[in-house]
């Protein structure tokens, strides 16, 4: 394949950009240990439906339009930081209210549809995410880049979110971590929750540094 350089550089640069922690992370982890492993792998699914949408944006020009008009860029980070915020508020508060254990487990996932779209959401609302795939984009696309080499670009950005994120779930939702965050669940919602809204607020107050 004659651009293969060129994909392994941008496979490379976003793996380890997907591996690093962040508010989807904290998402996805909490989604796993609070509910099913069906609901986190769902999320992981959501997660990379956001990729897809950030690589595909990238490919069509989305940093460019952000440098030439910076309003849209101000907006996005802080409309992203207050959704990201309100999440955590929301964990924050629901971190004393008992959970039904019922059903936990391999037989549940009864909510996968929303565990997807709150995935999705959360992994949109950081527009900061978008900047490091144009930037990664613009440092190792192909001058010319091919309608196949873009698609399969895209498939394997979501291939790299969703795996990534799968593992997370997985790894998670087994039945040690769950009795740990059963047993702990008010402080682990309450540290989970103000990451959340310390990454959320940091967005938004970065909207109006230079």
């Amino acid at each position: 394949m004659q651009n293969l350089p060129a994909l392994l550089g941008l496979v490379g640069a976003l793996s380890v950009g997907v591996v690093s922690p962040g508010p989807s992370f904290v998402m996805v982890a909490r989604t796993a240990v609070a509910t099913s492993r069906s609901e986190g792998v769902a999320a992981a699914v959501g997660m990379g439906g956001g990729g897809v949408l950030f690589a595909s944006a990238a490919l069509l020009g989305l940093n460019a339009l952000m440098l030439a008009v910076p309003l849209v860029y101000l907006a996005l980070k802080v409309a992203g930081g207050l959704y990201l915020a309100w999440l955590g508020l929301r964990i924050w508060r629901s971190a004393r209210q008992a959970l039904n254990i019922t059903g936990l487990g391999e037989g549940a996932g009864k909510n996968t549809h929303r565990s997807l779209l709150l995935g999705f959401t959360t992994q949109i609302s950081n527009p900061k995410t978008a900047i490091v795939y144009a930037s990664v984009f613009a440092a190792f696309l192909p001058p010319a880049p091919s309608l196949g080499f873009n698609l399969t670009l895209v498939t394997i950005v979501f291939v790299i979110e969703t795996g990534w994120y799968a593992l997370v779930a997985l790894a998670l939702a087994s039945e040690r971590p769950r009795n740990t965050y059963l047993h702990y669940k008010a402080w682990m919602d309450r540290v989970a929750g103000g990451v959340m809204m310390a990454l959320g607020l940091e967005l938004v107050s970065s909207a109006y540094r230079r």
